[in-house]
C-alpha cells in the first residue's frame, strides 16, 4: 500500500468516548477526516450530538450515543448500538475521563472512587465491550486508551493523586490487554498527552504561575496544541501502526524524558 493508503480509515467505524468536549472533539474530527465513520459517545448526549452534527455538516458520517462509561452495561449498549447502526466496529478511543485535584491527604474516598470508576474501570469496560464485538466480527481492530503524562510520574505542578493513579493503571492495562487480545488481531495502545487546552485544564491555564511552571518543566517550552494530537490518533488507529501494540505514545513535548 502507498503511504496515504496506510493512513486511510475509509469504511472503518470508530467510537470516541468523551466526544462531547475537549480532546474528544479533536479525536473525533481527526478520525473523521481520515475517512472513518465516527460514533460520538458522551455521558451528555446533547454534547455528543453537537460533535456528530459538526461532522455531518461537512459531509462526513457520524452518529451520537449517550453513555456512562463507568457502567459496564452502558458500555456494552454503546458498542452494540454502533454495530447495529453501521455493521462493524474497527476502532475505539477510550477518552472519557474526569479529574480531581487537591493534596493526597485530603482526597475524599467518594471522589477517589469516582475517578477510578470513570478513568480506569470505564476504560476497561469499553475496551472489553469493543473487543468482544471485534472478536465476534473477526476483523481485528484498534483500541486506543487515553492515558496521561501523569500515568508515568507524579502529578505536578497540580496535585491530582487519584487521576495519576487511574492513568498509571491505564498504561499497564493497555499492555495487558494488548498481550491477551493479540491473537485476535486486536491492537491495544495508548496516547499519553501532556497539558493541552481542554475543559479539564482551563482552570490551570488561567493561573499564570501554574502555566509558567508547566512551560518551564516541558523541554519544548510550551503546552501542547490540539492539532498535535491528530497525527498520533490516526497513526494508532490505522494500518500505519499495524505492528504496534501494547505501547503508550507520549505526546508531551519531552515531559516524560526527564
Amino acid at each position: 500500500m502507498s503511504l496515504p493508503q496506510i493512513f486511510d480509515l475509509t469504511d472503518r467505524v470508530a467510537i470516541v468516548t468523551g466526544a462531547g468536549s475537549g480532546l474528544g472533539v479533536i479525536f473525533s474530527e481527526a478520525l473523521s477526516e481520515a475517512g472513518a465513520t465516527v460514533v460520538c459517545a458522551d455521558i451528555q448526549l446533547d454534547a455528543a450530538e453537537k460533535t456528530a452534527a459538526s461532522l455531518r455538516e461537512v459531509g462526513r458520517s457520524a452518529a451520537a450515543v449517550g453513555a456512562d462509561v463507568s457502567d459496564a452495561g452502558a458500555a456494552r449498549a454503546m458498542v452494540d448500538e454502533a454495530v447495529r447502526q453501521f455493521g462493524r466496529l474497527d476502532i475505539i478511543v477510550n477518552n472519557a475521563g474526569i479529574a480531581a485535584v487537591g493534596a493526597p491527604e485530603d482526597v475524599d474516598p467518594a471522589e477517589w472512587a469516582q475517578v477510578i470508576a470513570v478513568n480506569l474501570s470505564g476504560v476497561f469496560y469499553c475496551a472489553q465491550a469493543a473487543a468482544r464485538a471485534m472478536i465476534e466480527l473477526g476483523n481485528g481492530g484498534s483500541i486506543i486508551n487515553i492515558a496521561s503524562i501523569l500515568g508515568d510520574g507524579a502529578s505536578l505542578p497540580v496535585a491530582a493523586t487519584a487521576y495519576a493513579a487511574s492513568k498509571g493503571g491505564v498504561v499497564n492495562l493497555t499492555r495487558d490487554l494488548a498481550v491477551h487480545w493479540a491473537e485476535h488481531g486486536i491492537r491495544v495502545n495508548a496516547i499519553g498527552p501532556a497539558y493541552f487546552p481542554s475543559t479539564m485544564t482551563e482552570g490551570i491555564f488561567a493561573e499564570p504561575q501554574m502555566l509558567q511552571a508547566i512551560e518551564e518543566r516541558t523541554p519544548l517550552g510550551r503546552v501542547g496544541r490540539p492539532e498535535e494530537l491528530r497525527g498520533p490518533i490516526v497513526f494508532l488507529a490505522s494500518d500505519a501502526a499495524s505492528y504496534v501494540t501494547g505501547q503508550t505514545l507520549y505526546v508531551d513535548g519531552g515531559w516524560t524524558s526527564w
